[in-house]
């Protein structure tokens, strides 16, 4: 069933849009087992009024919400914790061990957010960004597992994209929920069975090795589907992964190969752009390029500067190594 308040996943597992940037960019899900329910991912503040709509359509109690579960602290996946811990006061918050920290206290969070988007820019996708109490997080540790009644939800920890994420394996529905890991594959880039993927690499934590061991993870428990924050679910995943492992070696040869250009940013940018436009043209040779490249403007500026980041860091290591520093 597809509705402007969710979309019925089936497995007891519904989409909701997120309402960040526009329709179909980042969604979260509801996970409803008997009368237990887990929310992953939270979007930003401007996400919760989504999420009480579905609750009130499905005919669901805000006292059945027993999780909050982030896979990991970037703000259009966890900005909306605070708020929503505020209102379903019977969840706790699932975290990673090394995200707790920032949930407590975002102020950090905020500040690198600010000097990504500016303060307006960053008011207008983030709003308010509450502090979680402590006392009502847990914390799970790489293999730790929860239950919805008798329903399981395994957390591996899965760094790449960030060293604070895990992703979720539901044995229900024998998918992964990926957050960040598996990339991004907005809808409005080919039909149902026809989507185009590509890996989200914004900063600062962005490693190709860590990212690809996670992907390979994900993979070893033959997952039926996996269920993207950006955006919705994807099948075939073993398709899906080898396209991920191609590009984020691609990413990497573009870094090495401008590790030391001027202005080097600028020109990873333009390099990541240029590839991926010609991978969806050659995918979705019917595309509009130019409604293609606004929409995926932001994602290749963020994918540019995680790669100049880490880039960076290769030249620093080597630069130590060298002088025996």
């Amino acid at each position: 069933m597809i509705n402007d308040k969710y979309t019925n996943l089936n497995d007891g597992i519904y989409c909701i849009d997120a309402r960040y940037i526009c329709p179909g960019n980042a969604c979260c899900y509801l996970i409803v087992e008997d009368n237990e329910i887990a929310i992953i991912e939270t979007g930003t503040v401007f996400t919760v009024e989504g999420i009480e709509e579905a609750l009130h359509h499905l005919s669901l109690n805000k006292e059945m919400v027993r999780y909050i579960i982030p896979t990991h602290v970037h703000l259009d996946h966890a900005g909306g914790a605070g708020v929503l811990m505020q209102k379903y006061t019977n969840a706790q918050l699932v975290i990673h061990p090394r995200g707790a920290k920032h949930m407590i206290n975002p102020d950090k969070l905020v500040a690198g957010s600010k000097a990504v988007y500016g303060e307006k820019k960053f008011r207008e996708l983030y709003g308010e960004v509450v502090p979680v109490p402590e006392y009502r997080m847990l914390t799970m540790q790489d293999r730790d597992k929860i239950y919805l009644k008798k329903r399981i939800l395994e957390f591996r920890h899965t760094p790449g994209h960030a060293e604070h994420h895990f992703c979720i394996w539901d044995q229900v529905s024998q998918g992964w929920f990926s957050g960040d890991t598996f990339g991004i594959s907005y809808e409005k880039l080919g039909g149902k069975q026809n989507r185009f993927i590509f890996p989200t690499t914004s900063p600062v934590q962005f490693d190709p090795d860590k990212l690809l061991g996670s992907i390979d993870l994900i993979m070893k428990y033959k997952p039926k589907q996996i269920f993207l924050t950006h955006f919705s679910v994807i099948k075939e995943p073993a398709k899906q992964a080898k396209i991920l492992r191609e590009q984020i070696e691609s990413y990497r040869k573009i870094a090495i190969e401008l590790r030391f250009s001027s202005n080097r940013e600028k020109k990873i940018f333009n390099a990541i752009k240029v590839m991926t436009i010609s991978n969806i043209v050659s995918k979705l040779p019917c595309c509009d390029i130019k409604k293609v490249e606004n929409l995926l403007e932001l994602d290749f500026k963020l994918n540019a500067q995680g790669i100049d980041i880490w880039i960076s860091k290769q030249n620093e290591k080597n630069k130590k190594i060298s002088t025996g520093k």
